[in-house]
């Protein structure tokens, strides 16, 4: 009789289980660099409690990338989320591919300097020795994405003009790939992109090693925020995913991977 019962229990709760998940939508959403990682340890929690689905693409903020979003959105791809750095988020709504307000920021993101696993770990813990290690370095990677504009056209234009000649020969803009995964194939010896685009190719079997946050007053530190796409037909499971990101039980996910997240 007991036994019956522990079953008759197992198989309500199942019931009650597969009833909550008949509304269950299959979600698109895109990622830039900077928060993608994040997203894919996110995205199979969010599932399992919800019953959702979500397909996750990858491109960057911005650039002439193929992959970059506003590319993809401007060719008529749709997303139920676009996560992204904040400022071309903004733009997106502006020209109509997210619907507007629906703008919340996640996290902060800093850019970091990598190098390859083994190399001697520079000293960058002032301007003064950044900029050394910029002259000394063989071949510069950066991002063609928000931190790699960032250095291409505020910190490197800020050096005098010899020095300035020196560092743009040997600098080369990646487009439509990861500057640490260039780093792990031995093609930079010095590479910048965003600290958590830096950590999935780092550690115990990765071949890069981060060197860490650059100093200021170089540094840029980004805000990446979601949006609901336009016209999406899932905006309350979209609003889901957005708050489950925003909430605790994501933080120690997103911290791990190099990023600060907003709560509020």
């Amino acid at each position: 009789m007991k036994k019956i019962s522990v079953l008759k229990s197992i198989f309500f709760a199942s019931a009650g289980l597969v009833s909550s998940f008949t509304n269950a939508d299959t979600l698109e959403v895109i990622s830039s660099g900077g928060f993608y990682s994040s997203m894919e340890k996110l995205i199979p929690v969010f599932e399992q409690q919800t019953g959702h689905t979500v397909h996750l693409s990858s491109g960057s903020s911005m650039g002439a990338s193929p992959t970059a979003i506003p590319n993809r959105l401007d060719r008529g791809e749709r997303f139920d989320v676009v996560v992204l750095a904040a400022p071309e988020l903004n733009k997106l709504a502006d020209k109509g591919f997210v619907e507007p307000n629906s703008q919340r920021d996640l996290v902060k993101s800093s850019i970091g300097m990598a190098i390859p696993k083994g190399a001697k770990k520079p000293d960058i813990s002032t301007a003064e020795k950044f900029e050394k290690v910029l002259l000394n370095a063989k071949h510069i990677g950066y991002s063609a994405s928000a931190s790699g504009t960032h250095l291409e056209k505020n910190v490197f234009p800020s050096f005098p003009p010899v020095e300035y000649k020196v560092i743009s020969s040997k600098a080369e803009k990646v487009v439509g790939d990861r500057v640490a995964k260039r780093i792990a194939e031995g093609q930079f010896d010095v590479g910048f992109q965003q600290i958590s685009e830096i950590k999935p190719f780092t550690g115990k079997y990765g071949q890069v090693e981060l060197v860490g946050p650059i100093p200021a007053p170089y540094q840029k530190v980004t805000i990446f925020s979601a949006g609901i796409g336009k016209n999406t037909s899932y905006e309350k499971a979209a609003n889901e995913l957005i708050q489950f990101v925003k909430s605790p039980q994501a933080t120690q996910i997103i911290e791990e991977q190099g990023l600060e997240q907003i709560k509020q």
